[in-house]
């Protein structure tokens, strides 16, 4: 692992598998949306509306799923100093933020023809607005401090306190009565959700992976060059300074 801690390794290993994932995002989306859309069929109490669920259930578990990954990357930046671990977490966030917010506005699609409102303060809705929310403001701290160091060390410490809200999402259908249904794909024993409509969700959700991928790798690749960037920007200015002083 401490191989690729080496930026100039994570360059050439993203550079070679950025275009395997990228055809792979294309071939898995078009495929998921093939099924979704034209191979199975309406649900026999929600019709076509169901279809929206390709969309916004893997949307949801990737909020979820990108979510531990900036944890995970905040938690080993803290113990271990792994180099990439914050640019890792950084580049993952507005990731994070856009699979939410996706899950939300197609939620409310749902919602409004199945429930009759667009919006609901239940537990599931509230908690997961809360995860729109931290993900806005661990962008936002980075962004609004100057020095990189404290910059990471404070988004890494709000990202594993916010940690507490992924088991309120998870268990909240359970904890609280609620408009939404209990799990239905993983859950003990077999899933409830019909094989016909179970393949295309899994074809969306391993899209959405390959996705999520390819735009880690990019946004990785992007993180390093722009620090490249700046620290040869302040050495050009710390040479000028050095040069001025000499005059």
């Amino acid at each position: 692992m401490y191989k690729y801690a080496n930026p100039a390794e994570f360059q050439r290993l993203a550079q070679a598998i950025l275009p395997w994932a990228g055809g792979l995002t294309v071939i898995l989306f078009v495929a998921g949306l093939y099924f979704a859309l034209f191979a199975s069929p309406a649900d026999y109490q929600q019709g076509d509306t169901v279809r929206i669920m390709y969309l916004h259930v893997p949307a949801a578990w990737m909020a979820l799923f990108t979510y531990m990954v900036i944890a995970g990357a905040s938690i080993t930046s803290l113990i271990w100093k792994h180099p990439l671990a914050d640019v890792a977490a950084r580049a993952a966030a507005p990731i994070g933020a856009g699979f939410t917010a996706l899950a939300l506005l197609t939620g409310m699609f749902w919602g409004e023809p199945m429930w009759g409102t667009w919006w609901v303060w239940d537990a599931r809705l509230t908690s997961f607005l809360v995860l729109f929310f931290i993900y806005l403001g661990y962008i936002a701290l980075w962004d609004a401090i100057d020095n990189p160091v404290t910059a990471a060390r404070s988004a890494a410490i709000l990202a594993i306190v916010g940690m507490v809200n992924i088991p309120i999402i998870k268990f909240s259908v359970d904890w609280w009565n609620t408009l939404h249904q209990p799990a239905s794909v993983f859950k003990m024993g077999k899933p409830t959700i019909d094989t016909s409509m179970l393949i295309p969700l899994f074809l969306m959700f391993l899209a959405f992976n390959a996705y999520f991928v390819t735009m880690q790798l990019w946004r990785m690749r992007a993180e390093l060059n722009l620090a490249k960037i700046r620290a040869l920007e302040a050495a050009a200015r710390a040479r000028a300074e050095r040069a001025e002083e000499a005059l």
